[in-house]
């Protein structure tokens, strides 16, 4: 598997301007799953945001059952998650502590993703066959 570099840029959260790199990560698996990724910062600190998606296009009906059943508890500990719902395709935010150490901050990326990608996967498994219950509503 090929390594993939990903930019990390402070976003003045007044402005919404990218305003300067503070770092490059270097991840391995499930990059597909980052719509985008920067950091802010906050009265608590500098705060890594990293908006997750379902690496593919879904279709309308997909849409709503996957934010019925995607259960953002699998983060519980690790990260505070929002439901992004003004997107093509469902989108979740997760926010957790900058780490000036970038193994540090890599590993807890990683993992994030991981948790995502499974997620994600146990969704499209579980709502494969509820097409004809989301479309009666349509």
């Amino acid at each position: 598997m090929e390594d993939t570099i990903i930019v990390i840029m402070l976003k003045n959260k007044n402005t919404g301007f990218l305003e300067k790199e503070l770092a490059s990560l270097d991840l391995v698996e499930n990059v597909d799953y980052i719509v985008n990724i920067f950091a802010t910062d906050e009265d608590s600190g500098r705060k890594l945001h990293i908006k997750l998606s379902t690496k593919k296009d879904v279709l309308d009906w997909e849409y709503s059952a996957i934010y019925d059943y995607y259960d953002t508890e699998c983060f519980k500990g690790k990260c505070d998650v929002i439901e992004c719902d003004d997107d093509y395709n469902p989108v979740w935010e997760v926010i957790i502590d900058y780490d000036e150490d970038l193994s540090i901050l890599e590993e807890k990326v990683s993992e994030i993703l991981a948790i995502h990608k499974n997620e994600v996967e146990d969704v499209f498994d579980t709502i494969k066959d509820k097409e004809m219950e989301y479309r009666d509503g349509e």
